[in-house]
């Protein structure tokens, strides 16, 4: 795996992206779009499942940022729950529901994947790193 330098660049990051805007496409339609409180409720999760990526790769050390894919990932879950009360509600189709429910399947399994992966990482992140390199330096003097 090459080295990722922008939380961008991370293709969880760019799935969550497009999911979160599908949900908001999703969302703007009518009936879904008049029942604010569950509209927003639905946005908010979709775009959590985005920002908790982004926000983890920010914190520069593996061991904070292990944690918010996994909050990411509750996240991912959470939309796909109000995806079956949307269902439920007939605010969208069962087609539109099976597609939403498998991209965010997909997007929990790659989530998943990516934990394990930073979990078994031997980097330890930026703040680590620049702590032994100050502790190396403070040796040699």
């Amino acid at each position: 795996m090459s080295t990722i330098l922008k939380f961008e660049e991370l293709d969880i990051w760019q799935q969550a992206r497009k999911l979160s805007l599908e949900i908001f496409k999703t969302t703007s339609v009518m009936p879904f779009a008049s029942d604010f409180r569950f509209r927003d409720q639905v946005r908010a999760a979709a775009g959590s499942a985005m920002d908790n990526i982004a926000e983890g790769f920010e914190r520069s050390s593996r061991l904070e940022f292990v944690n918010f894919p996994g909050f990411s990932k509750g996240s991912c879950g959470e939309v796909k729950s109000q995806l079956y009360r949307a269902l439920d509600q007939n605010y969208i189709s069962k087609e539109l529901f099976n597609h939403l429910c498998e991209r965010y399947t997909k997007l929990c399994s790659g989530i998943a994947a990516f934990i394990i992966y930073l979990n078994k990482a031997e980097a330890r992140g930026l703040r680590f790193k620049d702590r032994n390199q100050q502790q190396t330096i403070n040796k040699k003097l």
